[in-house]
């Protein structure tokens, strides 16, 4: 053996515990870590490069997780068989990890980093995401990268009314709560989840007990590096070359300048310029033999004299930079109805923020298929998020949905779903472009998104507002600002990114990103409840466009209907190799699915109008009802023979309409009496019961002619007459056939 593996275990106190273990697999990465729970174990590693690339000023992490099929035993169901691209629910996982971690890397740290996460074995009733936070700290603090942690995520739940610290998927199903929290000892920083309409101070309850399993597992981690001789003393590096002196000159040069700007309430367009003209009148005033490496540094301090006058500015003056008090909501005005295809539509505009949304309802067959190894099966709602170049007045080309993307639109998919009927009949698509963009398009899409749904006709709980909240602090002073509906500046400027979803009883989701050490427990009740006065705001403003859903689907809206059927005629339906729906479909212009449910199949008929509704209907409806004998129907002649015609009088059911049963005078041939595809109508005389074959006639249903008499039955002829004598004579030649043969 070649290798020395460290282990430490951690308990949770109720049985189940967690294992680190490091020194076996991956050892050339710069960390690597196995986590360990159950039959779930995640492999996670660290690289980060030594040296920084040329000009840059910002940390370039990625983090990557991707779920290995074999770790529940299954093959990709792709076309490749194989591990592709990742999917949503993994993307989600990384943007998870990513804002734990990123703001523990020093500010001046610029080397490409990579985090790699892989599900290496699943139990499938433990859920990885809230273990791939602590995985990745504990990769990245038993190597020499510069990083404040250790950090820690957990989900707490809510089950029966009790919370629970990383429950059981088959919890999870249960639960009215659910938040994956993460953080460091100290402080929370990052927040992301869905409840049903709970209240603030539910909220702040489930993060103070997540805190105290974060703290305990961060802990934990430093005793696993106790393991390994302690943490390593961080690496020297030089990322960022710094003129300290230039510094102080460029912010006494400009600092007043900005926060005059500042003060005067203004657009994006208008402050942009503002702030331009004074770098450029700045950087005019130093001459034209000003070396580029000293106009980065310029432009670097500028940026940092333009953060802190500005956040002087609104402590300052308890205003905004659009002239807004601390909890005033800009403008909002909404519009249902606006595209005339749509199944349902809606534009909401908030500031300088908007989303054009639509809603598209379609049936069973439209279904997303999903198939990773902890998500697989099928999802009958959608919510997809466009945030074009254009919104922000920027080049950008339109490409496959980034992560931030990604995430946004989860946000709002979990808000809005959360408040859908209990028993939908449709599968729902919704897209959100965002057009315009300063600040909480993620927020737009919710609230675009309830009004679209409502004008589609779904029969919503409840309509749903959301809101970004921002805060601006000082911890030297002990002044703070709580922001409500922040623009884009404010978050990038501020200290919390905080947006909460809710209806007018309480919150359905919420996402959280603190950028600043000391937020207390009162400051963040404190935003909670300034937040639930937005949202409240703008519902009230969303309801005055449409207050309640439809009564009735739009015209063009498709209709479904369902049909239960015994399990036994599903076959019938469906026919050999498909050919029956397929005809269904073809004849009726419908879409038709059928699945199977316990000991009962359901048809579904999806139309865009009630005539193909009904007919489709009638033709299901044919096939599955059984013929009865005396019974009068209208068939279709399918095929002509000498002895009679085969008429289909029920959807693919047949029957021999005999040449004797077509009418009362006698007939001697079928020659011009029917073609294929006439029209006929058919009593059932018989149904034969071993052979199920079907008697038809048509002379039944005519007036019998006055003096018509039946002809009567030709007797049975008896056996002999019928073969001419003893068959076995014939055969035999009169005489027993061994003494022919002989």
């Amino acid at each position: 053996m070649n290798y020395t593996a460290f282990t430490k275990s951690f308990d949770f106190g109720d049985g189940r515990t967690i294992t680190l273990e490091t020194g076996k697999l991956a050892k050339q990465a710069h960390g690597s870590v196995v986590l360990t729970m159950g039959k779930t174990m995640i492999l996670a590693t660290v690289v980060s490069n030594y040296e920084a690339k040329e000009d840059l000023d910002f940390l370039p992490l990625s983090v990557d997780y991707q779920e290995k099929f074999a770790a529940v035993g299954r093959i990709p169901g792709s076309f490749l068989r194989r591990e592709s691209r990742l999917s949503d629910y993994e993307v989600l996982i990384c943007r998870i990890v990513d804002r734990a971690i990123r703001p523990l890397f020093p500010d001046d740290y610029h080397s490409d980093t990579q985090v790699n996460l892989f599900l290496i074995s699943s139990d499938e009733n433990i859920l990885p995401d809230a273990l791939v936070g602590l995985a990745a700290s504990a990769a990245i603090c038993i190597t020499d990268i510069p990083f404040a942690g250790p950090i820690s995520e957990v989900r707490v739940a809510r089950v029966d009314g009790k919370f629970i610290i990383n429950p059981y998927k088959d919890q999870l199903e249960k639960s009215d709560l659910d938040l994956i929290v993460s953080g460091t000892a100290n402080e929370l920083n990052m927040v992301e989840g869905e409840m049903t309409n709970a209240s603030e101070a539910d909220m702040v309850e489930a993060l103070k007990l997540a805190h105290e399993y974060i703290k305990k597992q961060c802990a934990f981690q430093l005793e696993f590096c106790d393991l390994l001789g302690g943490r390593k003393p961080s690496r020297e590096y030089n990322h960022e070359i710094n003129d300290e002196d230039l510094k102080k000159k460029v912010r006494d040069d400009v600092y007043q300048k900005i926060y005059d700007v500042a003060k005067v309430p203004s657009n994006k367009d208008e402050r942009s310029a503002s702030f331009k003209a004074i770098l450029d009148e700045y950087i005019l005033s130093k001459g034209e033999g000003l070396e580029d490496s000293t106009k980065k540094l310029i432009k670097r301090y500028f940026g940092k004299a333009k953060k802190e006058a500005v956040r002087n500015m609104m402590l300052d003056t308890r205003s905004r930079l659009d002239g807004r008090q601390l909890d005033e909501i800009r403008p909002i005005w909404s519009e249902v109805d606006y595209l005339p295809c749509a199944h349902g539509s809606s534009v909401f505009t908030r500031g300088e923020t908007q989303s054009l949304t639509s809603v598209t309802l379609g049936g069973k067959l439209d279904q997303q298929l999903l198939d990773s190894p902890m998500v697989y099966g099928k999802s009958g709602f959608m919510l997809h998020y466009n945030f074009p170049g254009f919104s922000t007045g920027e080049i950008k080309p339109n490409r496959a949905p980034a992560r931030r993307e990604i995430g946004h639109g989860n946000l709002a998919a979990r808000s809005l779903k959360k408040m859908l009927p209990d028993q939908v009949d449709y599968t729902i698509r919704i897209v959100s472009d965002i057009l315009e963009s300063n600040g909480s398009s993620s927020m737009a899409t919710v609230c675009a998104g309830s009004l679209a749904l409502m004008d589609a006709g779904i029969k919503m709980k409840e309509a749903v507002s959301g809101i970004a909240m921002g805060m601006i602090s000082d911890p030297k002073t002990g002044r703070y600002a709580i922001l409500s509906d922040i623009l884009g500046d404010e978050d990038h400027l501020g200290d919390m990114d905080f947006k909460i979803v809710g209806t007018k009883e309480g919150i359905v989701a919420c996402q959280m990103d603190i950028k600043v050490e000391g937020l207390s427990y009162e400051l963040l009740a404190e935003a909670l409840e300034q937040s639930r006065r937005g949202r409240l705001h703008i519902l009230g403003k969303m309801n005055e466009t449409l207050a309640a859903p439809r009564e009735e689907l739009k015209p063009h809206t498709p209709r479904i209907e369902r049909i239960e059927i015994e399990k036994d005629k599903i076959g019938a339906v469906i026919g050999s190799g498909g050919k029956v729906i397929q005809e269904i479909q073809a004849t009726t212009g419908t879409t038709i699915s059928i699945e199977e449910v316990g000991n009962k199949g359901i048809v579904e008929i999806l139309a865009t109008d009630m005539e193909s509704m009904e007919k489709a209907k009638a033709i299901v409806i044919g096939i599955i009802t059984d013929p009865e004998e005396g019974s009068t129907y209208e068939g279709v002649v399918k095929g002509i023979q000498e002895f009679g015609a085969f008429v289909e009088f029920m959807p693919g059911k047949q029957g021999l309409l005999h040449i004797s049963e077509i009418s009362y005078t006698r007939l001697n041939s079928m020659d011009g009496v029917y073609q294929e595809g006439d029209k006929v109508m058919v009593k059932l005389l018989e149904v034969d019961k071993k052979t199920g074959k079907f008697k038809l006639s048509h002379k039944a249903l005519l007036e019998k002619p006055e003096g018509y008499v039946e002809p009567a039955p030709r007797p049975p002829r008896e056996r002999d007459d019928r073969r001419g004598g003893d068959r076995r004579d014939d055969r035999r030649g009169g005489g027993d056939r061994r003494d022919n043969r002989r």
